[in-house]
């Protein structure tokens, strides 16, 4: 009995090693059989997205923003200087044509009229001596000398002339009186007051901003990239912000110069409708420079350097070149390289020419 335990560890001992082996043989096999399969070590197809090349309705859109301008817009200046006195129109207020905007102290113009009117007053109880005296001689005949007639009629015509001198003068003070008084050269609304009573201005500043709000459009400035593209007459949709509707314009202007500071082109979009908004209000508006009933597209994520596209071809990329007609937009028209029903891989990015790949959901 003391024997029988030290000889089943004995025994325990000596198996103990085979059995490692056999497991460490059959976990071998199974590596082995998994990498036959799996095949880590070897590139797996990439997966790509396909779409059929077909020929569809296609628009090129440029989006632009831009704001709400009245077609007509005036800044109103006085004509002379002074000191603005008594009430002036206020921002917001209706006004029509020749309506008081305000008023410049003409204090001293007046006077200057005044005394223009007295000139004149004297000038014509002058011309009136002068023609009594003149008719008095004329009328004696025979009995009164040749050259005293001639000296009076010379004398009245020289009255006369001062008469319309003098009168001209007053007609000149009274225009410049005037000018003390500025008025609304068209009928619309003060957008803008830039002065208030008492203040000093020149004929340089700008006293209001007068805008007719019958009459709105939109203006904008676009990047010179697309100057050949925008012509008039081109439709737009536009969106004025803050809203969900569209309205529809046309290009009714477009700038024949390019800003050479900042590289806009100035354009204007006339709304087919009246519009009713705000003057400066921000306004999205696609302009629909091309309109093709039928055409190729693709998507700008299928486009690669060349420039070409890859398309699908017994399991592999194939690089194509393509034509198209480069526009910010997600998809780009072809205008050469594809045909209906091609095959095209529409994520191309990292893909190599004759590549394996597989087509994804």
């Amino acid at each position: 009995m003391p024997d029988t335990a030290p000889q089943a560890a004995q025994d325990t001992r000596h198996l103990t090693p085979h059995k490692a082996t056999w497991a460490f043989g059959v976990a071998l096999i199974l590596g082995l059989v998994w990498v036959i399969w799996a095949q880590p070590f070897t590139a797996k197809p990439a997966q790509v997205t396909v779409e059929v090349v077909k020929a569809a309705p296609a628009q090129r859109v440029l989006a632009v923003n831009g704001q709400v301008a009245a077609v007509s817009s005036v800044l109103v200046r006085a004509s002379v200087s002074g000191s603005l006195a008594g009430q002036m129109a206020e921002e917001g207020q209706k006004v029509s044509v020749g309506d008081i905007l305000a008023q410049l102290d003409a204090t001293q113009q007046q006077a200057v009229v005044r005394q223009a009117q007295s000139a004149l007053a004297q000038g014509i109880l002058v011309q009136a001596q002068a023609a009594s005296d003149y008719a008095r001689l004329r009328d004696l005949g025979s009995t009164t000398a040749r050259v005293k007639i001639e000296d009076a009629a010379r004398a009245l015509a020289r009255a006369a002339q001062s008469v319309e001198s003098l009168r001209a003068v007053l007609e000149q003070a009274q225009i410049q009186l005037a000018r003390y008084t500025v008025r609304a050269p068209i009928a619309g609304v003060i957008m803008q007051r830039n002065a208030d009573p008492g203040q000093f201005i020149e004929p340089a500043l700008s006293i209001f901003t007068l805008s007719d709000l019958s009459s709105l459009r939109i203006e904008t400035n676009l990047d010179e990239a697309y100057a050949t593209q925008i012509a008039t007459g081109q439709t737009a949709v536009l969106q004025l912000v803050g809203t969900t509707g569209t309205e529809d314009g046309t290009v009714s202007f477009v700038s024949p110069r390019v800003d050479p500071a900042t590289g806009g082109l100035q354009i204007k979009i006339t709304p087919d409708a009246p519009l009713q908004a705000p003057v400066g209000l921000t306004v999205t508006a696609n302009i629909i420079v091309e309109d093709s009933p039928l055409a190729l597209t693709i998507p700008r994520t299928a486009m690669v350097a060349g420039p070409a596209v890859f398309l699908l071809a017994a399991g592999h990329a194939v690089k194509t070149p393509v034509a198209v007609i480069d526009w910010p937009a997600a998809r780009l028209i072809v205008t050469k390289g594809l045909s209906e029903g091609d095959s095209l891989i529409a994520n191309a990015a990292n893909l190599q020419d004759g590549q394996a790949v597989t087509v994804g959901p």
